[in-house]
Order: structure tokens, then sequence, then C-alpha cells
């Protein structure tokens, strides 16, 4: 019967990941998560700021995006505490992010508010996950996620209450964000 400890309990959760591989994957994908959010808002804000009907859209998305801001450097710091690089493919999450946020804030106030819903659904689900994996063996970088994982769930509950199920095409697009969302988090953990 194999030993019950934190070594097997990451096995079972990353078959062959050592603690440091699990703590460094999670760090990775997390510290791309906040930036890529924050490259949403900023786009978000780029456009809706100038759109003067939006002026409510674009103060929740700058509150909003202050907490990614706090998230992003608490990534950053801990990024380095561990000797972990960033995701290789940072500098695509840089320009996909802001992109992404620009061409929702075009569309309206409402498909803004859909983006922030979705990725924010999916940033749920995933720290859910990386939560359970972490418990064994960084119970304090499970406090920081579950943290920042009630930050995400009232930006979406933010992002409802202001509309976002009323954007066209909500379901599709939805999907669509949250479908990119899974394969930004498994590029990021990997390169």
């Amino acid at each position: 019967m194999p030993e019950n400890n934190d070594t097997s309990m990451v096995n079972l959760a990353l078959p062959g990941a050592s603690a440091r591989d699990l703590i460094a994957r999670a760090l990775r994908v997390d510290h791309a998560g906040e930036h890529g959010a924050v490259r949403i808002y900023e786009g978000q804000l780029a456009v809706l700021r100038h759109a003067g009907r939006h002026r409510r859209a674009a103060q929740l998305i700058a509150e909003m995006k202050a907490g990614e801001v706090r998230h992003l450097e608490t990534f950053d710091r801990l990024l380095a505490e561990h000797h972990v690089r960033p995701t290789l493919a940072q500098p695509f999450w840089h320009v996909a992010g802001f992109v992404l946020g620009a061409a929702s804030a075009l569309i309206s106030d409402k498909a803004a508010m859909a983006v922030t819903e979705a990725v924010e659904t999916a940033i749920d689900a995933h720290y859910a996950e990386q939560a359970v994996q972490l418990a064994p063996v960084a119970p304090e970088l499970v406090s920081i996620i579950e943290d920042f994982r009630g930050d995400e769930a009232q930006h979406r509950q933010t992002a409802i209450d202001e509309g976002a199920q009323l954007a066209p095409f909500h379901r599709l697009l939805s999907s669509v964000i949250q479908a990119g969302c899974r394969a930004a988090i498994k590029i990021s953990e990997r390169i």
C-alpha cells in the first residue's frame, strides 16, 4: 500500500510532478491569468472611457481592474520568491487580452460585462480545482487563491448585475470565451 504523504497526493493530482513543479505551474498560470485580466480591462477602458454613455460601466471596470492589479502584483512577488519564470506565452496574452477587451467594449457595455462573466466563470472553476491540487503542498498559496477566488466571484456577479446576460449572442460569446480561457490555462501551465 502506498504511503499517504504529500508527494503521493501531488502525484495523484498531476502524475510525475513534484511539489515544486506543481507550485511553479500554478504560479505561472495564475500570473498569466491575472495579467490577461488586467489587459482585458485595459482594453475595455480604452474604449468605454471615451463613450460618455458608458460611464457607469467604465467606473465598475476600473474598480474590477484595481482588484486584478492587486492579484497580479501578488503573483509577480510569488514568481520572484519561488524563482519561477512567467509563461513564454505572456507576450501573446498581453496583446490578446487587450484586443478581447477593446473588441467586447466596441460591441457594447453589455458585451464587455459578458466577457467578464465568462472569464470569471472559467477562473472560478480553475481556482477551485487548483486549490484541491495544492492543498497538500502549499496551504499558504491555497489561502491566497481562495481570497482571489472570492474577488473573481464578486466580479462575475457585478457583470451579471450590469446586464452581461443581455449582451448580443451571450450564450455563444460565453462559450467561446470560456473555451479560450481553458485553452490559455493549459498553454500557460506548460510553457
